[in-house]
């Protein structure tokens, strides 16, 4: 049997399984959990452990058919303007319960399209987060990057205020394709808002692309990724394309026929995955890449890459908190996702109330699993002895499971006393194996696809 047959049979193409970006899933979280428990972890955090801030800022001038992410259009600025008020107004509802002393060492701004802001709201807002979480010394802020939404003033603003990241939304080049997706952006625009980024001092460049897209070749993606190379990024992104039109009302605009099969999407990512690493880009996890000495190939390496709602980081602070609408909070004792409705997320806030809505209360098994899932996703090795140490005679309830993954996959896993690892051929199938040990799965949730 083929290689990519018995990747098949294994579930590769058909399978629907989680990104693990979290764990449990946010399908997962419950209106059982909310504005009380996030006072309550808010007030019960270190002053002496930094924390991770984002900002999500839902708005979009144009709204891409390919994304599923919670936005909203706009063609004026009152309504982003007054959203920002709201983020100042919860910004000082969670003020008042942080410990003193308390210092940010990320913040990252999605969306949506961050970049929509003019660079007075840039400033406002960054000063305001600013006001309630002092930087520590070697803080990274990053901004999510439309190019076609940006100017040389927007960057200066942001590298002002301390933008030291940038990542930039690519996808695809091939004008077919963008056409196909609602997103209108020629190479010579990205190209200049890297040389404006670069010339304003910003030279951590990340680059997110999508496979899987409609009208996409083999040709078409190759000419995607000399493209993209030749900006000189320093991480990459290649992510599959999730067709889940029962979710994102919009993608009902893509046209099913128009969309590759699924050996074509296989093979489309594995030109992009090869090319990447012909040119000197180490692999990281499933789906990035990174120039070698970089943080997250250096994270990697020494076994501190992690995985959380912007995919793989390098980020060491244990806590991120999350502002504005549909944002997610992790902290030590689970996680809270503030109202995911831009209106009811206002609406909380203007009533003085802290915004979160639905969360997760994490258990030891949780986190037992939740720390699995993340080894299989970050290493694609499971360490048995490093659950022991930490979880103690607990970690022995993975024994079924981890029995059941060796029977399953046979020889594209290897398991012993020390540890489950996926063996390279076997790395396609790292989400399915990882969703092995979810004991999570809500009834009814379609995930996206495995492949």
């Amino acid at each position: 049997m083929k290689q990519i047959d018995r990747l098949q049979a294994l579930g590769l193409f058909d399978s629907r399984v989680p990104r693990y970006t979290s764990y449990p899933t946010a399908p997962v979280f419950t209106a059982a959990v909310g504005a009380a428990e996030q006072a309550r972890e808010l007030q019960a955090l270190d002053p002496d452990v930094p924390v991770s801030v984002y900002l999500h800022i839902p708005f979009c001038e144009r709204l891409c058919w390919f994304c599923a992410c919670r936005t909203q259009g706009t063609q004026t600025l009152s309504p982003v303007e007054s959203y920002i008020g709201t983020l100042e107004q919860e910004l000082h509802l969670v003020a008042p319960l942080l410990p003193k002393g308390l210092r940010m060492g990320r913040m990252h701004w999605g969306g949506g399209t961050p970049t929509i802001l003019p660079p007075h709201l840039i400033h406002r807002l960054a000063r305001a987060v600013k006001a309630v979480f002092p930087q520590t010394e070697d803080w990274e802020f990053s901004v999510e990057i439309d190019p076609t939404m940006v100017d040389r003033d927007k960057i200066a603003a942001l590298a002002e205020e301390g933008m030291n990241r940038a990542s930039i939304g690519i996808q695809d080049f091939d004008p077919l394709v963008q056409q196909a997706i609602g997103r209108a952006q020629p190479f010579e625009v990205t190209k200049a808002c890297v040389e404006d980024l670069r010339a304003a001092g910003i030279n951590s460049l990340n680059a997110d692309l999508v496979y899987g897209l409609p009208h996409q070749t083999q040709a078409r993606m190759a000419d995607t990724v000399e493209k993209v190379l030749s900006l000189d990024p320093d991480r990459l992104a290649l992510f599959g394309y999730a067709h889940v039109p029962w979710v994102a009302k919009r993608q009902k605009l893509i046209k099913e026929e128009t969309l590759p099969d699924d050996l074509a999407r296989y093979h489309l990512a594995g030109l992009a995955a090869e090319t990447f690493g012909a040119a000197g880009f180490a692999a990281i996890g499933i789906d990035h890449f990174a120039k070698p000495g970089d943080g997250l190939e250096l994270a990697a390496r020494t076994g501190h890459l992690r995985r959380n709602f912007q995919g793989y980081t390098d980020d060491t602070c244990p806590t991120l908190i999350g502002f504005g609408a549909s944002s997610i909070s992790r902290f030590a004792g689970g996680y809270i996702q503030n109202a995911a409705a831009t209106p009811a997320y206002v609406q909380r806030v203007e009533a003085g109330q802290l915004t979160g809505a639905r969360g997760h209360v994490m258990s030891q098994e949780d986190l037992l699993r939740g720390r699995a899932i993340e080894m299989l996703m970050c290493d694609f090795r499971l360490d048995r002895e490093e659950l022991r140490q930490r979880f103690g005679d607990l970690a022995a309830s993975l024994d079924a499971d981890l029995v059941q993954v060796a029977a399953r996959f046979g020889d594209l896993v290897q398991l012993d006393d020390g540890a489950l690892e996926i063996v390279h051929e076997g790395r396609p199938l790292t989400r399915i194996i990882a969703s092995s040990f979810d004991a999570h799965v809500p009834e009814g949730v379609r995930y996206s696809r495995a492949s």
